[in-house]
């Protein structure tokens, strides 16, 4: 091999190796990424996600329902173009409560609820989840005297 030759199998070699590092990252990443959605986002869909999604909204004011036999609660998330329902089996976070911002990380059912794995509420007055504010401001209904920690 000549001194170019050796000089472009080793530039080649190592192009090899960072795309086949890239594409490592990226498959380890696909399976860990839940995309953000809002009831609105998620009836605009030609095809419901079959991962792990984020769903983000406002506790619909009298939706929320216990079944202690089965030890979940039933409640639906709201924007203001859509609704979708949610299943939860676990302990609500002590915030949790309607007219509420929340955040539910879970599988789409095929009924088109969600059953969630974790629900995360605001942790003081102020706190909305900024997926959340960015969608609400998205579609209109957001104030902009509000306050907004992040």
């Amino acid at each position: 091999m000549t001194k170019k030759q050796k000089r472009f199998a080793f530039i080649g070699g190592i192009f090899a190796v960072a795309a086949l590092a890239v594409t490592l990252v990226l498959t380890a990443l696909s399976s860990a990424v839940a995309y953000f959605y809002t009831p609105s986002d998620l009836d605009a869909l030609d095809h419901p996600p079959t991962g792990v999604i984020r769903l983000g909204g406002l506790v619909e004011g009298g939706s929320v329902q216990y079944n202690k036999e089965e030890a979940e609660v039933h409640f639906v998330i709201m924007d203001e173009a859509g609704r979708r329902a949610v299943t939860y089996r676990g302990v609500l976070p002590d915030l949790f409560r309607e007219g509420q911002g929340v955040v539910v990380e879970g599988k789409l059912a095929p009924d088109g609820s969600v059953t969630a794995m974790q629900v995360l509420a605001k942790h003081d007055e102020n706190y909305m989840p900024r997926e959340v504010a960015d969608a609400l401001k998205k579609q209109g209904r957001w104030k902009e005297g509000e306050t907004q920690n992040q």
